[in-house]
């Protein structure tokens, strides 16, 4: 395929017209509808490999989802059996559907402000179900498409930095917030992970993720031997959740407002950029990603789900550990079905006492790998517009991120204000 800037140059086009490469990839995946859906996913069953690069993938957003579950689940009351079955059912579908490793994670904005401000289980749901009622739409409706062909790849390569480059700095805040050099759950630990997986940042024949994974594991076995005579096993069966008006009013307010924005973005926009970045024969599409958002959510989120969605962060997190086919997901997908059915509540207690330390270092790894796709911008004025969007994105939110890149954007490339020209009036010439 050819470059970006290339592209750009052949057609006579700039970021702020449709992104010839976006266009180019949105009429393959549409092109693929005329053929069966059947064949399609007959295809990806195909494709799906189980090997050890594949397992180690599949762990490579853990660094994001366990923490987020752990605090919805012990903060809020949210139901961990049925937070892990539906996680699980729609990692599986979503890797036969899609056949790359898309990952499932939990929607962040809700999961922060539910743990930050005590939302209840119910309102958490409410705020699941209306996002992913919006977001459904959006991609029923095409508008999703809309807003895919107007945003532009200085602005995507912004947000993807933007949110690669607050993983970065989260991953090692997790490390430093063990607030101890040595033990089980440690500084020392961070940096010895980090050093192992630095070390196997290039090897296709170790599985970086999945070694320090079963490290971590046997560190908490040495430290809480005692934990493992608590996992009792049971059975559970996901059962309908009654919510009231005013979990949805409240729900709405607190969680589904901020959610939408970030969705639309990361979850759906930049997680489509990426993914044809990774993988340029089988990039997904952003009305099926948005769609598949949608659904999880209106289906889930009334049997006690978390909200959950596709995240950059989370693909590229399993694409730098190993996985390249959407049997990483199929097998993370099946492993939590099966600790949601059988252990249940006692799930909660290994990823609760689980090291945090290895899981920043996963989670930094995950950003490492997110903002490298930002590396394709070329042009000084597309670079400026990229860190711009980049700096409010970590100084101010998302959203506003995005707004101001958007319009910085508009303002160069429609000649209205031009930095050359702006430069060269201070030069006096």
């Amino acid at each position: 395929m050819k470059k970006i800037t290339d592209l750009q140059k052949e057609n006579g086009t700039s970021c702020m017209t449709p992104n010839p490469v976006t266009v180019i990839a949105e009429e393959d995946v549409k092109a693929t509808l005329h053929t069966s859906w059947l064949e399609k996913i007959r295809g990806n069953i195909k494709s799906l490999r189980f090997n050890r690069n594949e397992i180690s993938g599949s762990l490579g957003d853990m660094g994001t989802f366990i923490p987020l579950l752990v605090g919805m689940v012990s903060i809020n009351g949210l139901n961990i059996a049925s937070a892990l079955f539906f996680s699980g059912l729609f990692n599986t579908i979503t890797g036969i559907f899609f056949g790359i490793p898309m990952a499932v994670q939990p929607m962040k904005a809700i999961a922060t402000v539910a743990i930050s401000e005590g939302l209840t289980k119910n309102e958490i749901l409410s705020a699941g179900i209306i996002t992913g009622l919006v977001i459904f739409l959006f991609g029923i409706t095409k508008v999703i498409e809309f807003f895919n062909r107007i945003i532009p790849l200085s602005v995507v390569r912004g947000l993807q930095l933007g949110l690669g480059l607050q993983l970065i700095m989260k991953g090692f805040s997790m490390v430093l917030s063990t607030e101890r050099f040595f033990g089980y759950d440690s500084i020392f630990v961070g940096i010895l992970t980090g050093v192992f997986v630095l070390i196997l940042f290039f090897s296709r024949k170790i599985p970086g993720a999945l070694v320090i994974f079963l490290f971590g594991l046997i560190m908490l076995f040495l430290e809480s031997p005692e934990f493992i005579s608590g996992l009792k096993p049971g059975f559970y069966i996901p059962s309908f959740v009654n919510l009231s008006r005013d979990d949805f009013v409240i729900g709405t307010l607190k969680g589904a407002i901020p959610q939408v924005p970030l969705t639309t973005l990361n979850s759906v926009i930049a997680v489509c950029a990426l993914s044809r970045d990774l993988f340029p024969k089988k990039g997904a599409g952003t009305r099926e990603v948005s769609i598949s958002v949608g659904l999880m959510n209106l289906i889930g989120c009334w049997f006690g789900a978390m909200p959950m969605c596709h995240g950059a962060g989370g693909l590229a997190g399993q694409y730098r550990f190993g996985a390249r086919t959407g049997g990483s997901v199929v097998f993370l997908g099946l492993v939590k079905i099966l600790l949601g059915v059988f252990l249940g509540g006692a799930a909660f207690t290994i990823l609760a006492s689980y090291p945090v330390s290895i899981l920043g270092v996963l989670l930094l790894f995950s950003g490492i790998e997110l903002s490298l796709v930002a590396r394709d911008v070329r042009t000084r004025t597309d670079y400026f517009i990229m860190i711009i969007t980049t700096a409010a994105i970590i100084s101010l939110s998302t959203a506003i991120g995005f707004i101001i890149g958007f319009i910085v954007s508009y303002l160069l490339h429609s000649g209205i204000f031009s930095i050359e020209k702006f430069g060269r009036f201070f030069d006096g010439k």
